[in-house]
């Protein structure tokens, strides 16, 4: 089994956070969005990953390639890295790892999270992962048969066709009939709104028999922007710790200091005169003093002071020193 996770955008509705990191890279409750979501796959797959291919901008450099190299072989996989240069649309992403596209494999992009506990069907020539919205005009959507079965994908519909939101996760049984269908839009220049699309590879797949059916997540977080990011992060951490997974580390130094869980709090971090939680995140080595911090994202190694902080996200080595609360600071910052 294979996973391929297509990531070559850098998230600009992320920044400044995805300036100089990538957004699949910037930590959920301390792991970036892309681990999360392999692991996550894994665990319905219930099978070996024996390769994971990251699609990424030529751009994201040396230290990016080999953090994905090594989410790979956590999960036993190899880690294969692709480069898209231009935005050409998600199938032509996928194109840009034709040399992986064989026997199965879940295709995911990779700024989604999910929760499912369902059993997936590796009978089926196709499983597209949904999830029940109540506002389906503002997503793309399966309409299904009688049978289970999906009959066609609807963008954004005006009037009701499903309420099953795609969420841009799919299994091929075999993931070369897909790049076959590809390799046709791009040779035949099949474009919808300046790129070419992996749903006229499906519609093509459908019209010559292959058989597609839902699999109903039961959670599906976005981190499109800083807000959503923010709540993603919160709501993840409620779910993990609802799974009884630690999330404290046992190096974090307390003086006069309360925790509120549910937070994710990292190695070496210092809390002095600090309230913290809910829902926050404070990653490796961040100092917080004479402060509040509720519902917020804060990476590595950045301190907080004087502040009372909620629904804030700061990046890694950032320094903030002050009264504002709905902040959102990148890496390097400094406002003191």
């Amino acid at each position: 089994m294979k996973i391929i996770v297509p990531m070559a955008g850098r998230g600009s509705r992320l920044r400044p956070h995805t300036l100089t990191v990538p957004k699949p890279l910037i930590p959920i409750a301390g792991k970036p969005i892309v681990h999360r979501l392999v692991e996550d796959i894994a665990k319905v797959l219930d099978e070996k990953i024996d390769e994971i291919a990251f699609i990424i901008g030529a751009d994201f450099g040396e230290k990016v390639e080999t953090d994905l190299k090594n989410i790979a072989e956590s999960l036993g996989a190899k880690g294969t890295i692709y480069y898209q240069d231009k935005p050409l649309g998600t199938g032509h992403a996928i194109m840009c790892a034709k040399d992986s596209l064989s026997g199965p494999a879940v295709i995911a992009y990779a700024d989604t999270l999910f929760k499912a506990d369902f059993t997936l069907n590796k009978e089926a020539d196709a499983v597209i992962w949904v999830k029940k919205v109540s506002n389906p005009a503002a997503y793309g959507v399966v309409k299904l048969n009688d049978n289970n079965q999906i009959t066609d994908l609807v963008e954004k519909p005006e009037e009701f066709v499903s309420d099953l939101a795609v969420i841009g996760i799919y299994y091929f049984k075999d993931v070369s009939v897909l790049k076959n269908e590809l390799q046709e839009v791009l040779d035949k220049n099949i474009i919808r709104g300046g790129e070419y699309q992996i749903n006229d590879g499906i519609e093509a797949m459908k019209q010559k028999g292959a058989v597609f059916v839902p699999g109903q997540v039961d959670e599906w977080m976005d981190c499109g922007n800083k807000d959503v990011t923010v709540e993603t992060n919160g709501r993840m951490l409620k779910f993990l710790h609802q799974d009884g997974i630690k999330l404290i580390s046992n190096s974090v130094k307390i003086t006069n200091s309360e925790i509120t869980e549910p937070c994710f709090i990292g190695e070496n971090v210092v809390l002095n005169n600090a309230k913290i939680g809910p829902n926050v995140s404070l990653g490796d080595g961040c100092i917080v003093e004479d402060s509040t911090i509720k519902n917020s994202l804060i990476q590595e190694f950045s301190e907080v002071r004087n502040a009372q902080l909620d629904n804030a996200m700061i990046g890694s080595f950032a320094k903030f020193n002050g009264r504002f609360t709905q902040i959102s600071i990148g890496d390097y910052s400094v406002l003191e």
